[in-house]
């Protein structure tokens, strides 16, 4: 269980700071939920104690694993599906899991593919909220500014 002050990453919406445990009645339902404030994105999330772990929550890297980030942005382009509806789910897919070198992979394939040619609509709001999460937890883990992640992310792709 976490605790306020606990920085984690919720996944699809970055990383952010537990602020608060409270108990709210949903449906006739008293449960615990985590305040969590997402700076990066200008949000602040309820999130069930007890449905963390489906959901992916997690703490935040160690500052050692963004070597690992690094890495994985610097590394080869992987094959994708020629069909942009398809590449966008699979990219989705990639990003819930929470895993930090699997939103790493997408933001540079995506980039990567963008050089080429341009994304579709849907493809670019993705490419921006994956770039959002990644730059979010470099922030937390490494204490980078906005500017200071932002080109790491760029000058490793």
């Amino acid at each position: 269980m976490f605790k306020v002050g606990d920085n984690i990453v919720y996944p699809m919406y970055g990383a952010g700071i537990i602020t608060d445990v409270v108990e709210k009645d949903f449906l006739g339902e008293v449960r615990q939920y985590y305040c969590v404030s997402l700076p990066y994105c200008r949000m602040e999330a309820s999130v069930p104690v007890d449905n963390c772990e489906k959901l992916g929550v997690r703490t935040i890297i160690d500052k050692s694993k963004i070597d690992d980030v690094i890495t994985v942005l610097k590394g080869e382009t992987e094959p994708m599906n020629p069909n942009w509806n398809k590449r966008y789910r699979d990219n989705t897919d990639r990003m819930r899991t929470g895993d930090i070198l699997e939103v790493a992979a997408v933001v540079r394939n995506l980039v990567r593919t963008d050089r080429e040619k341009p994304l579709s609509t849907g493809e670019k709001k993705l490419l921006s909220t994956a770039k959002q999460i990644l730059e979010s937890e470099l922030i937390y883990a490494g204490g980078y500014t906005i500017d200071e992640a932002e080109d790491m992310v760029e000058s490793n792709i």
